[in-house]
């Protein structure tokens, strides 16, 4: 493979320009005065999953108010849920306006990083999709912002490279393509499926829709935006500010239903009875086994049928079934049962593969990540953003950083916040690096497992151990899905962060300072070791006895 020109030294590289990248970029910006940095991404243009998902029907599934950056409000939103494409604008809006455009190279794939231990910084190795060429470049501070919902789960059935027509993931969008008097086939019935499946219903001449697992479908009005509020909106930022806030504790009241104590399986079995009372009035009852789960609500995402999903499947030429797919023909698939129904299209809405942590990272002593995780025993990062033996690495959205009831881009902001607090000595060139104590990370982890298990997101709660196989041939698929909550390893759920959005905010703007190290042997910091006490706003850093608490030789 050809090695092409390395780049010039970036004081900060950015892998991956979504909403977590984006928020990284403005805030280097806004609160470091930062403009030494790079994003690379491996898609066409910006935007993440924002950009690969053009599927008809894709909308957020968050109030919009509070699918957005706080420092970058949006009065002009159509709906509450609004479409895909409105989601794109804002974030391309945003982007241009903290002038974080000419900072993203895409069409760019990040390979590797390799930490270099004399001269204190990262070498981060790229590939350029549209030459095949590798390169390197070296970095101070090295932030991954690659989210889960990258590289689609594959369609390997018998007879699948026969297929005639198209076979098309919803994060692989083709365009123009045409539905009319076909006979379509949408293999899975997540978010995305209960979106797809009433955009494309009238269009097309069936739609044959295989189930893996029942889903909790909750009913969701999409409640256009007048003008009129819109108006009020934009010109009086207080209306926005206090929508959002109203939001944000709505969607915070319902955290405590995914608790173990009595409140919490009252709650459940409460908004499970809706699901379930839902599906009765509006589904036709031959799918209502199918449609009602059995597993607690909480184990999987809650599936908001903002677009009338279940009542869509009363239309004659929809049809639903578990029945497992086995193989693929020309114009045909073909299902354990011994039928075969006729396709034009396959539509995959099968998920991604969770491969956001397969690049190699290797850090000091030569260690890799998966070495790091071998001796914990399961992924894991301190607060989810950084590592012990990985200097000015950091993640975005990393392990244990997810919510199943709010916002993600409120989880983003956060861990963005005290991404940037940590790297400030480093990007002031007060200290060469920044490292999370191992005692610290480790100590962390201890608590939120434990906090973990008292929540419905513990190794009881079969979030994927009902999953039963799918493609009759493909169990091993179905066995690397049961890694999306529960680390097969150690049995720990690696994916949920199970306090509430107020400790989020605490733990990344209030908590502890004296878990970093910061390497304090250049003569510059040595000048500057004043300036390090004021790098935070935290209270307790002006408590300590200078410095000697916070940054310490290593």
């Amino acid at each position: 493979m050809p090695v092409s020109d390395n780049r010039p030294f970036s004081k900060v590289i950015v892998i991956g320009a979504g909403f977590s990248g984006l928020a990284m970029a403005c805030q280097l910006q806004r609160k470091l005065n930062c403009d030494d940095y790079t994003i690379y991404d491996r898609s066409a243009a910006p935007g993440g999953a924002w950009w690969a998902n053009k599927y008809p029907g894709c909308a957020v599934d968050i109030p919009a108010v509070f699918y957005s950056l706080s420092f970058a409000p949006n009065p002009d939103f159509s709906k509450v849920f609004p479409p895909q494409a409105e989601i794109l604008e804002y974030f391309n809006g945003v982007a241009k306006k903290f002038d974080v455009s000419r900072h993203i190279v895409s069409n760019t794939e990040w390979e590797g990083a390799y930490w270099q231990e004399k001269s204190k910084i990262w070498l981060v190795k790229l590939k350029d999709l549209l030459t095949g060429g590798i390169f390197y470049q070296e970095c101070q501070v090295l932030v991954s912002a690659v989210g889960g919902l990258v590289n689609p789960n594959l369609f390997n059935l018998p007879g699948v490279e026969t297929f005639q027509g198209d076979i098309i993931h919803t994060a692989r969008w083709k365009e123009n393509i045409s539905f009319q008097q076909k006979d379509v086939i949408v293999v899975g019935n997540g978010c995305s499926a209960a979106q797809l499946v009433p955009a494309i219903s009238n269009e097309a001449k069936s739609v044959t829709q295989f189930i893996r697992t029942p889903q909790h479908y909750l009913h969701n009005e999409n409640i256009q935006v007048s003008d009129t509020w819109r108006f009020i909106f934009r010109h009086m930022p207080i209306a926005l500010w206090i929508l959002r806030v109203v939001v944000f504790l709505y969607l915070e009241g319902t955290a405590a239903r995914f608790n173990m104590d009595a409140n919490g399986i009252k709650a459940r079995k409460a908004s499970a009875d809706r699901s379930e009372a839902y599906i009765k009035r509006t589904a036709p009852e031959k799918y209502w086994p199918l449609l009602i789960p059995k597993f607690e609500i909480g184990c999987k995402r809650r599936v908001f049928d903002t677009t009338k999903y279940i009542g869509c499947l009363q239309q004659d030429n929809i049809h639903l079934t578990d029945d497992p797919i086995v193989g693929v023909q020309p114009h045909s698939i073909l299902t354990q049962s011994g039928q075969e129904h006729s396709a034009d299209t396959i539509l995959l809405a099968t998920g991604f593969s969770l491969t956001q942590y397969d690049v190699e990272l290797i850090g000091r002593d030569g260690r890799t990540r998966e070495d790091h995780w071998d001796e914990y025993g399961y992924k894991e990062a301190y607060k989810s953003i950084a590592m012990s033996g990985f200097p000015n690495f950091f993640y975005i959205l990393g392990p244990n950083s997810g919510k199943g009831h709010t916002s993600t881009i409120y989880s983003i902001e956060n861990y963005v916040d005290l991404v940037v607090t940590a790297i400030t000595p480093v990007i002031k060139e007060h200290s060469s690096f920044v490292e999370v104590k191992p005692d610290s990370e480790r100590l962390y982890n201890e608590r939120l497992h434990e906090s973990i298990t008292k929540t419905v997101f513990n190794t009881s709660c079969g979030s994927v151990s009902h999953f039963y196989n799918f493609f009759a041939c493909l169990r091993k698929r179905v066995d690397q899905e049961m890694q999306y909550f529960i680390d097969q390893k150690s049995q720990k759920n690696w994916f949920i962060y199970p306090w509430s959005s107020f400790a989020m905010w605490y733990s990344t703007h209030w908590d502890r300072a004296d878990d970093w190290v910061y390497d304090v042997s250049s003569p510059k910091l040595s000048n500057n070791m004043q300036s390090l006490t004021k790098f935070s706003s935290r209270p307790n850093l002006a408590k300590r006895n200078g410095c000697s608490e916070l940054v310490s030789q290593h």
